[in-house]
């Protein structure tokens, strides 16, 4: 099902859409969701990182380095 937003933005995040969306290859509303996608992923990720931290670090794993080092 789908809804409506209706949202407010400045002046210039306007005219850099309005440029982005000029060829018509893009919607404004594709570009939007996108966004939000991509948005709501990295949350996701953050969220989930945060509560694996503390088992990685109690087996030692405290970079991304290290995480690499057991996965390669």
């Amino acid at each position: 099902m789908s809804g409506t937003i209706t949202i407010r933005l400045p002046k210039k995040l306007q005219k850099e859409l309005n440029i982005l969306t000029k060829n018509g290859k893009t919607s404004k509303s594709e570009i939007i969701r996108e966004a939000i996608v991509r948005y709501l992923a990295i949350k996701r990720f953050q969220q989930l990182r945060k509560q694996v931290l503390p088992f990685a670090e109690a087996e030692g794993l405290l970079t991304d380095e290290d995480i690499f080092k057991i996965i390669s």
